[in-house]
């Protein structure tokens, strides 16, 4: 089976499995999704959820976030990694976003790159899921199920955004994100399945009896 018909078979299956995929970050808007996505770097999504209640009540938008202070804000974030990192980012997010904004979370890649905390792969989520542009960020999941399905070489995460890109329509990239998300965490996960075992695996390749080794990003 060719990249592309692999593609092409990958996006019909999530598709069915997953037809309408949740943004798993709880979150109420996209100042508040930005701040759960800088809070899930090296975190997992159960916990940033855990914590953000508490952050959200104290301190929903800019304006109050900027008011509640790093410190306040870290002892809120603290069970959280890189928690004392992850607190001065989102003062100074907060701070930026009030002065050159003017308090509205800003719809570019480069207005949301510009921010403290905020690379790349936070700034293309909230640009897809807050904004509805389409974008394709690459997370753990993503970049080895990408390696393992035959449609990234896996050399890193910024080749895998490409090559992903090149394979799935434009339109659908916002949700595969996702779907592909819940797919790595529910069946092709990086313990239980090696790239033989689990449904879409052994339907992409029959004859695999090899696992595939996942070169980390």
């Amino acid at each position: 089976m060719k990249k592309q018909e692999r593609a092409d078979l990958i996006r019909e299956r999530l598709g069915e499995l997953y037809p309408d995929p949740p943004v798993p970050l709880d979150h109420q808007d996209e100042f508040t999704l930005l701040v759960a996505v800088l809070l899930s770097a090296q975190c997992t999504d159960k916990k940033v959820n855990e914590v953000t209640p508490e952050l959200f009540r104290l301190a929903p938008d800019p304006q109050s976030m900027r008011l509640l202070g790093e410190m306040k804000i870290l002892s809120v974030i603290r069970p959280l990694g890189l928690s004392k990192q992850k607190a001065k980012s989102l003062a100074g997010l907060a701070a930026m976003v009030i002065d050159i904004f003017s308090g509205e979370v800003p719809q570019t890649f480069e207005g949301l790159e510009s921010l403290p905390g905020v690379g790349h792969k936070t700034a293309s989520v909230v640009m897809a899921q807050a904004f509805g542009i389409p974008a394709f960020p690459v997370d753990t999941h993503i970049h080895r199920l990408a390696q393992r399905w035959g449609l990234s070489s896996g050399k890193n995460v910024v080749q895998t955004e490409m090559d992903l890109k090149r394979v799935f329509p434009e339109c659908d990239w916002n949700d595969l994100h996702l779907q592909i998300i819940f797919y790595g965490r529910e069946h092709c996960t990086a313990r239980g399945c090696d790239g033989t075992r689990c449904p879409l695996c052994r339907e992409l390749y029959p004859r695999r009896r090899k696992p595939v080794v996942w070169k980390k990003p």
